[in-house]
């Protein structure tokens, strides 16, 4: 079990344990100073039916050899949603299987099958993204509606357009991401569930190391241990030529390419959306490129 493993499992149950009130937990409250925000530590022990002592251990980062039943009395006391349990058990089967872990070679690129099919959906902005967020593949409509983010100068060449690179280093996502909060909260709860999944991922640390050297909101946003599946949902777009565009989104994972997922984007059919990316569509069937205007 690492250091950085212990770490990691440290500061996400103390964050967890931050955000659940007594009330919350159902425990009787008298009022008065409490010197943690959030449950204590031995409240976190008797809501999951554990001693004091091992549950301490196990918040001190020592989770290894700790049993499933464990892990899911643990995440009931801190009431932890789909996302954070999983993030919990990536982190105790890596503490469980040391130096024994797998390190798997990231995806670089997609199959010219999965480009054949994203190319029909012809209608549909798609994108294939790894999960790192680096954008491996799009349609034309995709690379049309993410102009913008395929245009960004913060792609230095060779390297893939990568959603948080861009939300994160350059200014134009403020105004491409009406809620940019939203956007970047996002991104970093994507990451930091794929470093639980993939902890030996070099090319995951080294981009999280470049965005903690380079950006403050980065490194703020890292430090809150939030973790997210991000399956479905809507999103909304400012995009430079056609304006305000809000669709919803489907991501699908390749289940023959471990760690790619196909992201399908879709208006509300007879909206202004619709008729944004209709607009777009023309422009991108003209040959003409997402980002003029004359």
């Amino acid at each position: 079990m690492s250091t950085e493993n212990r770490k990691q499992v440290r500061d996400f149950l103390v964050s967890r344990r931050g955000k659940v009130t007594p009330q919350q937990a159902g425990l009787q409250y008298y009022g008065g100073n409490r010197r943690v925000p959030g449950l204590r530590r031995e409240e976190v022990a008797t809501l999951a039916g554990l001693s004091v002592d091992y549950h301490a251990r196990i918040e001190k980062g020592n989770i290894s050899g700790v049993s499933e039943t464990i892990l899911h009395a643990i995440s009931d006391a801190l009431q932890l949603d789909e996302a954070e349990r999983t993030y919990l058990f990536d982190l105790a089967r890596t503490a469980n299987a040391g130096h024994r872990t797998t390190r798997r070679e990231p995806a670089r690129r997609v199959r010219p099958a999965v480009q054949r099919i994203i190319d029909s959906m012809a209608t549909t902005p798609t994108l294939v993204r790894n999960g790192r967020l680096d954008v491996l593949a799009a349609n034309a409509l995709g690379r049309a509606l993410f102009a913008p983010l395929f245009d960004s100068p913060v792609t230095a060449p060779g390297q893939a357009p990568n959603h948080a690179r861009f939300g994160f280093l350059d200014p134009r996502a403020h105004d491409f991401h009406p809620d940019w909060n939203l956007s970047a909260n996002t991104n970093v709860a994507i990451l930091r569930t794929e470093a639980g999944r993939d902890p030996y991922n070099k090319d995951l640390t080294d981009l999280i190391g470049e965005l903690s050297t380079r950006s403050e909101e980065f490194r703020t946003r890292w430090a809150d241990q939030n973790v997210r599946l991000h399956r479905t949902g809507t999103k909304s777009f400012c995009h430079p030529v056609v304006g305000m565009v809000t669709v919803d989104f489907e991501a699908m994972e390749l289940s023959a390419d471990a760690g790619l997922t196909i992201t399908a984007y879709s208006p509300e059919p007879a909206s202004p959306s619709a008729d944004a990316l209709a607009l777009l569509g023309s422009w991108v069937t003209t040959g003409r490129h997402a980002g003029e205007t004359g």
